[in-house]
């Protein structure tokens, strides 16, 4: 198969000096020829050129088989392109193609030669030069494409084969002459590159082909502009689509960013994997290449991605199409780049690479996503907050790239600095002209800057001036100097800036374009013929009488368009009407070609100026964006944050200094504080807190805004808060939940992990880290454990952060910590039933409402009902337990020393069958006022009994009611129940509560024990006091378990009941 590729190559190669040497006649002819001339000479000099012909042929050999093999390799890269071709008209094309030919033409077809001076031919030659375009060429009033290229014109951007579907021709496709540009779209928004062809226009011998000429090419990212000077309409530019590399080094990973357009290059080192691959989600490319030292992984092994580092940049890599590359990945890339665009070698690039040093890591993806910079279903979005919903484009770009990378601390300093004289000024402000760089230099270089396009670099310039002009605007066009030579990589200075003498410019575009207007400016009856003519109907007189304008009508004949073809019944011109209008003509082509170079010779002029129209253009973008946000963040009531640095500015080292972050009065970043529904939390982090609260407490949202508002500060933006102390972190980490990747083969507690391993891995003492419930995706015991670890690990890095938990076992396991503080997000009983206030406490909250919850989202009820039996099931075994590992504690010997532990060693039909039931209304009474005596003694800390008042216990007996004092009042209280178990509670309505009860089933008699205590909180504490005291003193309790999680603040009061109950022995 490859011998009779490259024989169909060799008869079809277009450069001449190849065809010379791939032809066997030339090839024999020059082996042969010189031979007779070289034997009649000496013997010597017929033995070196002897010798020296094998040498020449095999060098010839060399070139030809790389020449071939060069071929085949484009060859190939369109059989894969054409194998993806679904349409089931691109589908009957692809079976005529052939692959023999750069073209896929089977010269067998009608149509299909490929002799000398044939079109196909000429096609092939341009071909050769970039094998791997679209090749469109003008053909009269169409461009018209053959072979491999017209199957992509016909599936990706709709057209129609030529000749239908005959199968005994090529395959042909085209597009008039006036769609030429959306056929562009299509084809670059689908990846591909065009190369374009045009025709010499102008007269032509008879029977002679004219002329063609590449006349540009459309790339991804980078459009065709051939011809752009002489319209008169605005030509939408897409964003600029840079060619991308990947390696690695001991420094991370490295990604290079070439810019064709721009002539320019980047190369970020020191990447986390995470980094490159949130940078490579983020970025249009239009070509991905990825160097040979990704293959050698950290676990030592070629195979990529096969352990740990390096997988999840393959799974994100492994779906997209890529080239390897090797050599210096600088260098190597801008040779391919050169190659891939048709440029020169000795084509420079300018570096604009920012030092990495001392800035903060870029995002990582997860947190990208989780905090809505990026678009994501479902998370609320940042970028639509920070700016007005009018406020799209370019300004909207810079502010997403700035979060995604946040900068050095210099230069967020000075976008903050600028922002607060923002907020201030009384002048008005200019317009803000924003001008993609890549269209204006793409324009300037190709000459092809229509009249609008320097209208709009007019306008920058003015806008520049009158910002230097006004001193409140002047000194906040100096504090943007330094942005925008970031974002640049331009260094000018603001006395090259201001003092550019753009004057004689500037008048030269007002004389261009304000006299002509556009190429259009003629005014004519028939606008698409552009003639004036006569148009009228009846107007012929049914009697010819002499009258006047009887020969003027005679005269008229019927207007014809360029072709000679008859305009329509209504339209009339005479010879002398026909001979003005192509003089007319003529004037006004000589006039739109004199435009023309004028506005050529305007944009040449330009060039000289590039980098400062560059600046300029870019610097202009900053403001709008900075000024948008300020005016929004004002409106939102957001304010300026005072941002420190770690280092510090005498001593170039890490200053001894406890960092923390102040965050007063912070509100999420999607609630508008100005509308008044958002609720506010103050944030002192200084150290690590372990979060815990409900299901729908607020944890989550707590950390994206604390997260945002981190963000926020770095970059110099406002923050939604009253007042904030950020410290400049060196990375800002966000962990929400995780799924699983079927496609990688990998579990959502699998992707878990690599994330927290990420983490931990880049983590430093000038880190912030935000996790929500940790380990949540594998079995309880072993999660809580990973979790510790994970807490203890984060905790000795020193690192500021949240981690969120529902694993209430990590407070029981031996943890090592020194600065880690327990926090909660707060609830309250509202009508009896636990709600969160979204308040952020100090504390441990145990109840995690995960019933309610379920209710609130339609769960069935006997769903729940079963679950609460199952839960208290589980539970109470639990419970029994630690009872008895409580009594082993204290009694180590085992023996039972009183009649409540004789009670527990029973069973419990034994111990409840030996007492009545009013027997057991006066035991509950008696314990249930021991306990809280001695718990209103240490909260009030009082020196004996006698001098608080006295706890009184209270009953109501079955078919009664607490009496109208109890209103309005706190109590604990004791139902007891018809199986004899309790269920203690508390609550502000005593009544409403009873009634509550006694609405069940078999409760309508159930007696309680109540007693008035003072306040909320304290009946919070002595409802969990007596569910851990009670089961000790032998009473069955159905809501033992609400001791452990019921409340925060109250994680050693079963502790406490263990304490009491030995002082009750002892005593």
């Amino acid at each position: 198969m490859r011998r009779v590729v490259s024989t169909a190559l060799m008869a079809s190669s277009p450069r001449l000096f190849l065809v010379g040497l791939l032809r066997p006649s030339v090839i024999h002819r020059f082996n042969k020829s010189p031979l007779p001339r070289l034997l009649v000479r000496k013997y010597v000099r017929y033995n070196k050129v002897f010798r020296g012909i094998p040498m020449a042929s095999k060098r010839l050999s060399k070139q030809k088989d790389f020449y071939v093999e060069e071929v085949h390799s484009h060859i190939m890269w369109w059989k894969e392109k054409i194998q993806l071709c679904k349409k089931p008209s691109t589908v009957l094309l692809v079976k005529r193609l052939t692959y023999s030919n750069l073209l896929g033409l089977d010269v067998n077809l009608k149509n299909g030669s490929l002799k000398e001076g044939t079109l196909n031919m000429e096609l092939l030659q341009f071909k050769s030069r970039f094998p791997r375009e679209v090749l469109l060429c003008r053909v009269g009033d169409f461009y018209e494409a053959i072979g491999f290229d017209a199957c992509v014109l016909v599936e990706y951007a709709g057209l129609n084969p030529f000749g239908g579907l005959r199968t005994d021709s090529i395959p042909r496709a085209g597009c008039p002459v006036m769609n030429l540009r959306q056929t562009l779209d299509d084809l670059t928004r689908n990846g591909f590159s065009v190369c374009i062809v045009e025709e010499i226009q102008g007269p032509t011998q008879a029977r002679t082909r004219k002329g063609r000429f590449i006349s540009g090419h459309a790339h991804p990212g980078n459009p065709y502009v051939f011809g752009l000077a002489g319209v008169d309409h605005d030509v939408e530019f897409p964003d600029p689509m840079p060619v991308v590399g990947i390696s690695r080094s001991a420094k991370g990973y490295c990604m290079i960013s070439v810019l064709e357009t721009m002539k320019t290059f980047s190369a970020e080192d020191g990447l986390t994997e995470e980094a490159i691959v949130m940078k490579l989600r983020t970025c249009c490319y239009h070509h991905l290449y990825l160097h040979t030292s990704l293959r050698h992984n950290s676990s030592g092994t070629c195979r990529w991605g096969e352990f740990g580092e390096g997988g999840l940049l393959w799974g994100e890599c492994n779906g997209k199409t890529f080239e390897w590359f090797g050599g210096n990945p600088i260098e190597e890339l801008l040779r391919k780049v050169r190659e891939i665009y048709g440029l020169d070698q000795e084509t420079t690039f300018r570096n604009v690479t920012v030092s990495s040093n001392k800035r903060p890591q870029p995002l990582y993806l997860g947190t990208a996503t989780q905090i809505g910079v990026l678009p994501t279903e479902g998370i609320p979005s940042l970028l639509k907050v920070l700016l007005p919903s009018d406020c799209v484009g370019l300004p909207a770009l810079f502010i997403r790239d700035l979060l995604l990378n946040p900068p050095s601390y210099e230069i967020a300093s000075s976008i903050q600095e600028a922002c607060r004289l923002m907020s201030s000024v009384t002048c008005s402000i200019p317009e803000f002209t924003c001008v993609s760089a890549a269209k204006l230099v793409k324009l300037l270089e190709s000459k092809e800057a229509n009249h609008i396009e320097l209208c709009r670099i007019k306008n920058v310039v003015d806008e520049i001036i009158h910002m230097s002009r006004n001193p409140e605007l002047s000194a906040i066009l100096h504090i943007l100097l330094q942005p925008t030579w970031v974002a640049t990589g331009l260094k000018v200075e603001y006395d090259v800036l201001v003092m550019e003498d753009f004057s004689p410019i500037v008048s030269r575009v007002k004389s261009l374009v304000n006299p002509f207007g556009g190429p259009k400016g003629e005014i004519c009856y028939a606008r698409e013929h552009e003639a004036v003519w006569f148009k009228g109907k009846r107007f012929v007189p049914a009697v010819w009488a002499n009258t006047t304008g009887e020969e003027q009508i005679k005269q008229l004949r019927p207007a014809t368009d360029s072709k000679g073809r008859k305009v329509g019944e209504e339209w009339f011109t005479t010879i002398k009407v026909e001979e003005a209008l192509n003089r007319y003509h003529e004037a006004s082509d000589n006039a739109r070609a004199k435009v023309l170079n004028l506005l050529r010779g305007l944009s040449s002029d330009l060039q000289t100026k590039m980098n400062i129209l560059v600046f300029s253009s870019i610097l202009l973008v900053i403001a709008k964006a900075l000024f948008s946000h300020v005016s929004e963040g004002r409106r939102r009531e957001w304010v300026f944050p005072e941002i420190y640095d770690f280092f510090d500015s005498k001593e170039n080292f890490l200053a001894e200094v406890n960092s923390k972050m102040e965050l007063s009065g912070l509100s999420p970043y999607w609630f508008d504080v100005a509308h008044g529904n958002a609720t506010k939390n103050t944030v002192n982090l200084n150290s690590l807190f372990l979060l815990t609260g409900p299901n729908g407490g607020g944890k989550s949202s707590l950390l994206r805004s604390i997260c945002a508002a981190a963000l926020l500060g770095i970059c110099g933006l406002m923050v939604p808060a009253e007042s904030a102390l950020i410290p400049n972190f060196d990375s800002i980490m966000l962990h929400m939940k995780a799924y699983d990747s079927p496609a990688d083969g990998k579990s959502s507690f699998q992707i878990e992990m690599s994330e927290i391993r990420s983490i931990v891995n880049g983590s430093t003492a000038r880190s912030l880290v935000l996790v929500d419930e940790i380990c949540r995706g594998t079995e309880t015991a072993k999660g809580t454990c990973i979790a510790g670890s994970i807490v203890e690990t984060l905790d000795h890095i020193g690192c500021l952060g949240i981690v969120s938990t529902h694993l209430h076992g990590i407070f029981d396991l031996p943890l090592t910590t020194r600065s880690t503080v327990y926090k909660a997000m707060g609830t309250e009983v509202v009508d009896g039933c636990t709600k969160p206030t979204w308040k952020l406490i100090d504390g441990i909250c145990r109840e995690s409402l995960a019933f309610e919850t379920a209710q609130n989202e339609g769960i069935p009820e006997m769903i729940i009902k079963r679950a609460q039996e199952l839960y208290l099931s589980v539970n109470a075994t639990d419970a029994q337990a630690a009872v008895g590992a409580a009594m082993e504690f204290s009694n180590p010997k085992g023996y039972l020393n009183g009649p409540a532990e004789v009670c527990i060693s029973k069973t419990t039909s034994e111990c409840t069958s030996s007492v009545s039931d009013q027997q057991l209304v006066e035991e509950v009474k008696s314990a249930v006022t021991i306990v809280c005596q001695r718990k209103l003694l240490d909260l009030f800390k009082k020196k004996s009994i006698a001098e608080l008042a006295e706890v009184r216990c209270f009953s109501v007996g079955a078919r009664e009611q607490p009496p109208p004092s109890t209103v309005g009042t706190s109590s604990i209280y004791v139902l007891i129940r018809p199986d004899r178990t309790l269920y203690i509670g508390q609550t502000d309505d005593l009544v409403g509560r009873l009634r509550a009860h006694r609405s069940k089933e078999d409760m309508q008699n159930a007696p309680i024990i109540y007693v008035i205590v003072p306040g909320k909180s304290v009946a919070n504490q002595l409802e969990t006091l007596l569910i851990n005291q009670l089961p000790i003193s032998g009473f069955r309790l159905v809501n033992k378990a609400d001791g452990r999680h019921r409340n925060f603040g109250v994680a050693g009061l079963i502790m406490e009941a263990l304490t009491v109950h030995q002082q009750d022995k002892s005593a």
